[in-house]
């Protein structure tokens, strides 16, 4: 039986091991999140001293044009890259799963671009996106197609960047892949014995089998996109005529661009909360839609 005091010494051991974690966790973590809270209601430039003005900064959120513009443009990139990149990892997946010759060197391809640094594969697709001498346009004039501005457009700038985002699907191949082996094989079997083929069984049997790595990978995705910043930044700038501004494009050029730290750490706090508020929802639905098979 042990003593009480050993347990106490225990205790005191155990903290005093984590203890540069939690200074780690305090000072990196929890302070900046409490003081960006605090600058949200003030008015802060970095020049000056932080002054109180309470919920000045988010009332000015409803009447600021560029941050509905934002907005609207997270959304527009975030549903569409969500639901792009769910659809075709899916059917990578389920494709390379089947007996074909070189399933595993394509599987190596189709994971290799998850390897290449976000900032460098922005830059390589500036250059495919180019339009006088980049690699997409140039294949078009191959075929007689006199290919437009791809980036320089208000209309193709988005989209492109959402082409740029489906590029990198390799990881969620690889989970959906890992699903679809875990699907009991006699499933497909009393599908068969009741005549349920092709898409009725993809629909019936392995979509409800493998929906909780449609339901991580889609929220993974969904934290992701909304969150984007390195690829407009750099290869748009937000435009043309903020076409391609983003929700943390706009907390950066606030908080740097503009040194209004109180009112980019406002945006930033609408942000966290958003996602936060996004994230409950999808697991809200999942709740409902995602089967867990019992171990």
């Amino acid at each position: 039986m042990s003593q009480p005091g050993s347990e106490a010494r225990a205790a005191l051991r155990g903290m005093l091991w984590i203890s540069p974690w939690l200074a780690g966790l305090i000072l990196f973590f929890a302070v900046p999140i409490a003081l960006s809270l605090y600058y949200s209601l003030t008015d802060y430039t970095l020049l000056e001293g932080p002054v109180f003005i309470g919920a000045g900064n988010y009332r000015e959120l409803a009447g600021d044009a560029l941050f509905l513009k934002a907005v609207g443009n997270t959304l527009y990139f975030a549903a569409c890259s969500v639901v792009g990149s769910t659809l075709i990892s899916i059917g990578l997946a389920v494709l390379l799963e089947k007996p074909i010759r070189g399933a595993g060197l394509v599987r190596a391809i189709v994971f290799l671009p998850t390897l290449v640094p976000i900032v460098s594969a922005s830059v390589c697709f500036l250059w495919l996106y180019n339009g006088q001498y980049g690699l997409v346009n140039g294949v078009l004039a191959k075929m007689g197609i006199d290919g437009p501005d791809w980036l320089g457009q208000r209309a193709l700038a988005m989209p492109a960047l959402i082409v740029m985002s489906l590029w990198v699907v390799g990881s969620f191949v690889v989970i959906y892949g890992a699903a679809l082996k875990d699907v009991p094989a006699s499933l497909y079997e009393a599908a068969d014995l009741d005549g349920v083929r092709g898409a009725g069984r993809f629909w019936h049997v392995t979509l409800p089998m493998i929906s909780p790595a449609v339901m991580f990978n889609g929220l993974m995705s969904l934290i992701w996109s909304l969150q984007i910043f390195a690829p407009p930044q750099i290869m748009t700038r937000g435009g043309p005529e903020n076409s391609t501004l983003v929700y943390s494009m706009y907390v950066y050029m606030n908080a740097f661009m503009y040194g209004r730290m109180g009112y980019a750490s406002a945006l930033a706090w609408i942000q966290i909360l958003a996602t936060l508020a996004l994230t409950l929802l999808l697991l809200g639905f999942a709740r409902r839609f995602v089967y867990y098979r019992a171990a």
